[in-house]
């Protein structure tokens, strides 16, 4: 799934609730579906590599984080960089691996 179509997707959920044809639930778990669908389809176009959804597994601090990078290596250290931005400043090891979606 492309992002236009991702957007286009979510735009239909959006106004299928504000036109009372959908509830917020629904609606909501319409939105994860294309958010989800669009991760683990992504595909660049950019010429600059691809990107490949990668989750991380183990520590139940990572458990399920889905990201987007070019290889394992990087995958691991941008899930460790959402892990540090969600954490305060206590420093603690997170023992995880990455393994592609």
């Amino acid at each position: 799934m492309d992002r236009i179509s991702a957007i286009r997707n979510i735009e239909d959920a959006i106004r299928d609730f504000e036109s009372g044809d959908a509830d917020l639930a629904n609606t909501e778990q319409r939105v994860v579906t294309v958010l989800r669908t669009f991760a683990t389809e992504f595909e660049t176009d950019t010429g600059e590599g691809s990107l490949d959804a990668w989750k991380a597994v183990g520590d139940e601090r990572a458990e399920g984080i889905v990201v987007l990078a070019s290889g394992e290596a990087d995958a691991k250290g941008r899930v460790e960089g959402l892990l540090a931005d969600a954490t305060d400043t206590e420093t603690t090891t997170i023992d995880f691996s990455v393994e592609q979606v």
